[in-house]
C-alpha cells in the first residue's frame, strides 16, 4: 500500500511543476501577444480612417508591407507561446500514464504475493485515473485563466488611470447683471511635458450676452484658451470664473451643463438626427430641436431629408457634407440653451453668407449666452464685442475690430492678408 501511495504522491508535485512552470513562462508572453494585437488593430484603424490619404500619396503598398511585417511578428509570437502552452496536455498525460503503469506493475506484484486482491488494484486504478484526469482539466483551466489575466491586466491599467482634476461641490451659481459671465484672471496653461506655456497671463471679462472673438495664427493657443472654460484642462496659474465662481469649485457635470462647446472637428454619431440632438439635451422636444436647427442654419437641409429628424446619420456623418456636419454639431450645442456657447473654428466649412446668418441668429437667441467664436477669419469676428488676438500664447491685442486695426499689428496683418488682396482683385471687403 505504501508503494502505491508513493506513486500517487509523486505524480502530484510533478504535475504541479509542469502546470505552474508553463503558466509562469507563458503569462508575460500573453501580455506581449495582447500588445502586438493592439498594434495590429491600431494600424488597421489608421488605414481605414485614412484610406483616402493613403491613396492620394500612393502609399498602399507601404501600408500593406507595414501591416504584413507587424502581423507576421505577432503570428510568430502567438505560435511560440502556443507551442509552450501546447506542451501541457502531452506532458501531463505522460505523467498520468507513467503513474498508472507504475501503479499496475506494483499492484500486480502485490497481487501475486497475495497482499492485495485484483478488485483492490482495479479500484485504486479508477480512483487514481479520475483524480489525475481532473487535475489535467484544472491545468487547462489554469492556462485559460493565464490568458484571461493578461487581458484583465491591460484593462485594469486603463481603469487605474484617474483624472487629475478634483471635482468641486458647486452645483449652481446664479448670474448677476453686473457680474461677468466669464472672467480670466492672470491665467496660464502649460501642458504636461511641455516646456513653455500654451497660453500665458490672460486677463479679460466677458459679460452675459457678449460675443468674444479669439483669433491668431496656427498654434497661438486659441483652442487652449476656450477649453479652459468647460474645464477640459485646468489652468496651471490664475483663475477662470464662470458666473463669479472658479471653474475648479464647480461640480464638473454642472459646469459642463452650463457650457455648449462645438469642437474644430465635427463629430456626429450613428443614429437619427433626433438622437444626435439628444446628446446636447436629453429628451429635447421636436420644437426645441427645430429651434436649434433654425438658429444653426440646418433646418433647410434637414427638411429635405427623408424622415427629417428620423433621418439616419451614418457613422462619422459620412452621408452628410462637411458644412452640414458642422451645422448639426452647432445645433447640438445650442439645443441645451447654454449660458456659455463656444464655437471653436466650427464654421470653417460654411460659406460667408451662411456664416453671417449663423452669427446673427446666435446673437438673437432668447437666453443671451456669452458666445466665444474662435476663427481664422477676420470677417467672422468683425462685429464681436471684444476680440482677443493671440500670438504664441500671449495676448497681442484686445479690443473691437476698429481699435485693433489701429493699434494691433498682428490683427492688422491678419485682416489685410484676407481683405486687401481681395480689394486689389476687385473684391469687396
Amino acid at each position: 500500500m505504501y508503494k502505491r501511495q508513493l506513486v500517487f504522491v509523486a505524480a502530484i508535485p510533478v504535475l504541479a511543476l509542469i502546470v505552474f512552470g508553463i503558466m509562469l513562462a507563458t503569462r508575460p508572453m500573453y501580455k506581449n501577444v495582447q500588445s502586438g494585437l493592439d498594434k495590429i488593430l491600431g494600424i488597421t484603424r489608421e488605414n481605414l480612417t485614412g484610406v483616402r490619404v493613403i491613396r492620394a500619396f500612393n502609399k498602399e503598398q507601404d501600408e500593406v508591407k507595414r501591416f504584413k511585417n507587424d502581423n507576421e511578428s505577432l503570428n510568430r509570437l502567438q505560435k511560440y507561446v502556443g507551442k509552450i502552452s501546447g506542451l501541457m496536455n502531452p506532458l501531463t498525460y505522460v505523467v498520468v500514464n507513467v503513474s498508472i503503469i507504475a501503479l499496475i506493475w506494483i499492484g500486480g506484484v502485490r497481487v501475486n504475493a497475495g497482499a492485495l486482491t485484483q478488485g483492490q488494484v482495479v479500484a485504486l486504478y479508477n480512483y487514481m485515473s479520475q483524480i489525475l484526469v481532473e487535475l489535467i482539466k484544472l491545468a487547462n483551466l489554469i492556462i485559460t485563466i493565464t490568458k484571461a489575466l493578461a487581458c484583465a491586466g491591460r484593462i485594469e491599467s486603463v481603469f487605474d488611470v484617474t483624472s487629475g482634476m478634483a471635482d468641486g461641490s458647486v452645483k449652481e451659481a446664479a448670474a448677476k447683471e453686473e457680474q461677468p459671465g466669464v472672467e480670466f484672471k492672470n491665467v496660464s496653461l502649460t501642458y504636461s511635458g511641455s516646456g513653455a506655456p500654451s497660453v500665458e497671463r490672460i486677463n479679460f471679462k466677458a459679460m452675459k450676452g457678449q460675443t468674444i472673438g479669439v483669433i491668431g495664427g496656427t498654434g497661438s493657443g486659441k483652442s487652449s484658451l476656450v477649453n479652459l472654460i468647460p474645464r477640459l484642462y485646468d489652468a496651471t496659474q490664475g483663475e477662470v470664473l464662470v458666473d463669479g465662481v472658479n471653474v475648479k469649485d464647480y461640480d464638473i457635470e454642472a459646469l459642463r451643463n452650463k457650457v455648449g462647446i462645438v469642437m474644430q472637428k465635427a463629430v456626429l454619431f450613428k443614429g437619427t438626427i433626433r438622437e444626435n440632438m439628444w446628446m446636447g439635451k436629453k429628451g429635447a422636444t421636436d420644437e426645441q430641436i427645430d429651434e436649434a436647427l433654425e438658429i444653426s442654419q440646418s433646418k433647410e437641409f434637414v427638411d429635405s431629408k427623408q424622415g427629417r429628424l428620423d433621418y439616419v446619420i451614418e457613422q462619422g456623418g459620412k452621408n452628410l457634407s462637411g458644412g452640414q456636419r458642422q451645422r448639426l454639431t452647432i445645433a447640438r450645442a445650442i439645443v441645451r440653451k447654454p449660458d456659455v456657447l463656444i464655437l471653436d473654428d466650427s464654421a470653417s466649412a460654411l460659406d460667408f453668407a451662411t456664416d453671417a446668418a449663423l452669427r446673427k441668429a446666435i446673437r438673437g437667441m432668447n437666453n443671451s449666452p456669452t458666445v466665444f467664436i474662435v476663427s481664422q477669419r477676420a470677417a467672422s469676428l468683425m462685429y464681436a464685442d471684444l476680440i482677443i488676438v493671440l500670438d504664441d500664447g500671449q495676448v497681442a491685442g484686445m479690443g473691437t475690430h476698429d481699435e485693433l486695426l489701429a493699434n494691433c499689428e498682428v490683427y492688422k496683418e491678419i485682416y489685410e492678408s484676407q481683405f486687401k488682396k481681395a480689394d486689389s482683385e476687385g473684391g469687396v471687403a
